[in-house]
């Protein structure tokens, strides 16, 4: 119960545009946006992407911050900078892999129009991959579950028609053992993740017990020989050893080999487990994060644990 309320209390300050204006004015505050954050500009972004594959091997998703948008000039600008960013790494020898929010392109303003946004992006993508290397894609974020079905729709409507798209999903989430089923037997690339969001025990694990006993199970559909033999593309995103160790052995077990499969971590959390994974072979990258506005993500990291209330009190009381 107190990690939800505290997770509900982060969401709710990640959300209040006048809680925002103050943490991103506030020089207590900066050292969040320099842990969890690669810089403002597009350009910030890249270079470092580039550094954390020349330097270490390790890849990168760019994420344009810019989330709960409620304006629609603010959607555009966000929409705009996807795309400019996958033009900055069209022009590296970096994966234009980039990940999105349905709420930073419109869902907040208009509903209808997200899939027309996120399909623009997709097609900039598409269009810029050529004959690049490397898992190119626009991977679709996943926000409260409010939202699990608009952007699943939206995933697999863009997926049909040819473009390069991915999907997370949450193991915290009951319903997420089906609808990985359903991604596997589509051949998708899935990016699994523990969920960041308040939810009831009516739809959601909320023991973290419960949760790893999920994340397990998911993580046995991801890595089967089924699996496999459709296209699927296992992305698996944390930071608990435990949990890397017991997909490396599953991957063995049923043939998977690393290349076929990748982890995923946070800028800023656990790079030196990241570093050791790269060091062991096996495929990592790091969700990269850049933009103005970085206290809505920098928050939601603090959220994630209780434990990291402490970082954010002694900023504001220093």
């Amino acid at each position: 119960m107190t990690r939800r309320l505290w997770q509900s209390a982060m969401i709710a300050l990640a959300r209040s545009p006048r809680v925002k204006t103050f943490m991103q004015g506030s020089r207590s505050t900066s050292f969040l946006s320099r842990q969890y954050v690669a810089g403002e500009a597009p350009e910030e972004g890249v270079e470092r992407a580039a550094r954390l594959l020349n330097e270490n091997g390790i890849r990168s998703s760019l994420f344009y911050m810019g989330e709960y948008v409620d304006r629609l000039d603010l959607v555009e600008e966000n929409v705009e900078n996807k795309i400019r960013v996958a033009k900055e790494l069209s022009n590296a020898a970096i994966d234009i892999h980039i990940s999105v929010d349905p709420t930073q392109i419109g869902h907040q303003v208009a509903p209808a129009l997200v899939a027309e946004r996120a399909e623009k992006i997709a097609r900039a993508i598409h269009d810029l991959i050529g004959n690049k290397a490397g898992v190119n894609c626009l991977m679709f974020d996943m926000e409260d579950a409010s939202l699990n079905d608009p952007t699943i729709a939206i995933h697999n409507e863009l997926q049909d028609a040819g473009l390069p798209v991915a999907l997370t999903l949450q193991a915290y989430l009951k319903r997420t053992i089906e609808d990985l089923k359903a991604q596997i037997a589509r051949g998708s690339k899935v990016r699994l993740v523990k969920g960041a969001f308040a939810a009831g025990s009516d739809i959601a694990y909320t023991k973290r017990a419960d949760i790893k006993r999920n994340s397990r199970a998911l993580l046995d559909l991801m890595l089967s020989v089924e699996a496999k033999e459709s296209g699927f593309y296992p992305i698996i995103a944390t930071h608990d050893t435990m949990l890397h160790d017991y997909a490396i052995e599953q991957a063995r077990r049923n043939g998977w080999t690393p290349g076929e499969y990748e982890f995923e971590m946070l800028l800023g959390v656990r790079e030196d487990v990241a570093k050791d994974l790269a060091r062991r072979g096996e495929r990592i990258r790091l969700y990269v994060p850049f933009g103005r506005d970085w206290w809505p993500h920098a928050v939601r990291r603090v959220g994630e644990n209780p434990a990291n209330a402490i970082l954010l009190i002694r900023s504001l009381v220093s």
